[in-house]
């Protein structure tokens, strides 16, 4: 079966920094991952997330961040597998419809390139994550793009025969691609 995982990340900079870009553009935003299915890159998505995104591109070490994904809105290509995942032995998503990542710090890293630093929360489990960004500025919007990896078994997701590492591997790449315009 296919599934998973979430995140990713969105920043607030401090209301002083006057060139705030806070208007998430949804239909040109995507939270998508690759998980790996006996030794098969396995590729999807999730259609329904939230992003309350406020940078400063001259300041974006002053952020912050919020997603909460839609784990009932798993794309995986495969209707039957999408509700394989959605059901107790993944994601669980009558008891745990949203995960939810919350940034604590962002530090640059290297020229436009940066790390969101916070919590991931999964089926009630909240885990430390680093999230590597870069930041692209156009006339009217700002472009964030990253990729970090997780452990689905950390937070209990694939339980019981799926917990076979050798069936789907326990790393999962998430990727973050949101585009914003300022107020």
């Amino acid at each position: 079966m296919k599934h998973w995982l979430t995140v990713a990340l969105l920043l607030t900079a401090s209301p002083a920094s006057g060139a705030e870009f806070t208007v998430l553009h949804p239909q040109q935003s995507s939270i998508t991952f690759v998980s790996t299915q006996m030794g098969v890159p396995v590729e999807g998505s999730f259609r329904k997330f939230t992003a309350r995104i406020a940078v400063d591109p001259a300041r974006p070490e002053a952020g912050t961040a919020r997603i909460d994904i839609d784990l009932a809105s798993i794309d995986t290509g495969i209707a039957e597998a999408d509700e394989e995942v959605a059901g107790k032995k993944w994601f669980d998503t009558r008891n745990h419809p949203v995960a939810s990542f919350v940034s604590s710090s962002v530090k640059q890293s290297d020229q436009g390139r940066y790390t969101a630093s916070g919590k991931m929360t999964i089926k009630g489990k909240s885990l430390d994550v680093n999230a590597p960004f870069t930041l692209k500025q156009n006339t009217d919007t700002l472009t964030i793009d990253g990729m970090f990896p997780l452990k689905r078994l950390d937070y209990g997701i694939g339980t019981g025969i799926w917990s076979d590492t050798e069936v789907v591997a326990d790393e999962v790449r998430i990727r973050f691609h949101f585009t914003v315009a300022k107020k």
